[in-house]
């Protein structure tokens, strides 16, 4: 039954249980119809990268687990929505997958990057060796700000991408530290600073001068991951009207969390459900053929995307967004100023020009941090994500 999923024509596939509905479909900040746009629809969503649990990949670690079965969804929704920032940086978002088409070398790139083997860029196995250094030991199930942070210390190695990463925590996004952030134009260090990975991370199979160019230029790519708790147990409902208008916004990465233990990636909604990527499916790890070519179809889901209530969500959820530009994250502030007008829609979290005085600069704990930052460190790798501020209404 699971290889059939696999070998379904891309366009051919009815979406037999999408709902005939006059309600939008929204998919990462596109608006589709279902009425005239399904193959639309289907092959935007078979287009996004699809990770999912794999079986026989070289040990993690050298000695450790070979698949990573009923323990890394939510290390594969982070590969997922890292991976979308990826494609819109290096192939953009309009940018479509279409079966047997011979793809750019960069699409190559992008998916080599993640593929399960040590000296991939964002491989399950860099994520859950780097997840050790942050309490979290190898097949330990993670929540979404763990794999926010663990990816953005992976980022730095990725100079190709040469992305810069931020996470805003305390439910607040201060935009002077991430213009700060993005208009250095001084290459990241961090390769110094974590000399065990170095060998493992830098070679990707992409020339090192490669982006040396765009390293230099005025503003680094952005990606914005904001770790949220919406409620206690299950999502306030006043959060959905926002939570909704995070899919509609161009820059939209979509967002990770799932039912508790479960984690899913979701790319969209439509009415008053939520579409989603699920990695719950374990398929053999890919190997290169004889070519050298990445057999690459199943990273592609080519059936109906998975749908849920939104108030079936587990309250702990990161939201993510692309900035490619200066004037992306201009426009992604003001769509965030203006949401805060919109009726029965409560903000999940706030934008502010400058770090209020009682914060600690989360830039700072970087890859080096001191003695002095250890508490906000346990609040940043808390095992369940528990330890949120609450927002309340």
């Amino acid at each position: 039954l699971f290889l059939a999923t696999l070998t379904y024509d891309t366009l051919r596939f009815e979406y037999e249980d999408f709902p005939e509905t006059k309600e939008p479909v929204w998919i990462l900040g596109r608006k589709y119809s279902v009425f005239t746009e399904k193959e639309e629809i289907l092959l935007d969503v078979t287009s996004r990268l699809w990770f999912t649990y794999r079986k026989n990949f070289p040990a993690i670690g050298g000695t450790g687990p070979t698949s990573d079965t009923g323990w890394g969804c939510m290390l594969r929704c982070g590969q997922m929505i890292f991976a979308q920032a990826l494609v819109c940086r290096h192939l953009g978002r309009d940018w479509r997958w279409i079966k047997g088409k011979r793809q750019m070398d960069n699409y190559f790139n992008v998916l080599n990057a993640f593929i399960d083997k040590k000296d991939s860029y964002y491989s399950i196995h860099q994520i859950a060796q780097m997840g050790v250094g942050e309490g979290k030991s190898i097949g330990q199930w993670y929540g979404p700000n763990t794999v926010a942070q663990v990816l953005k210390k992976l980022a730095t190695f990725d100079t190709w991408s040469s992305l810069a990463v931020h996470i805003a925590m305390d439910n607040t996004v201060v935009m002077e530290e991430i213009r700060r952030l993005c208009q250095s134009n001084v290459p990241c260090a961090g390769a110094a600073a974590c000399p065990a990975l170095e060998s493992d991370v830098l070679y990707n199979g992409c020339p090192e001068d490669v982006g040396l160019r765009e390293r230099l230029t005025l503003w680094k790519p952005l990606v914005l991951l904001i770790p949220l708790r919406l409620g206690l147990t299950e999502i306030n409902e006043a959060y959905i009207e926002t939570l909704k208008h995070c899919f509609m916004m161009p820059q939209s990465l979509g967002v990770i969390g799932g039912k508790p233990n479960s984690a899913h990636y979701f790319i969209g909604y439509v009415g008053e459900e939520l579409i989603y990527l699920d990695p719950h499916t374990t398929q053999p790890a890919v190997e290169p053929g004889d070519s050298g070519c990445l057999p690459d179809e199943t990273f592609h889901c080519q059936h109906p995307p998975c749908r849920m209530s939104i108030a079936e969500l587990d309250p702990s959820i990161a939201v993510g967004f692309f900035c490619n530009t200066e004037a992306d994250f201009n426009d992604w502030c003001q769509q965030i100023k203006k949401l805060s007008l919109v009726r029965g829609a409560l903000p999940m979290f706030e934008l502010v020009e400058r770090q209020p005085s009682h914060f600690s600069n989360p830039d700072i704990l970087n890859l080096t941090p001191d003695s002095s930052d250890a508490d906000r460190l346990e609040r940043f790798f808390d095992s369940e994500d528990e330890d949120f501020e609450i927002l309340s209404l």
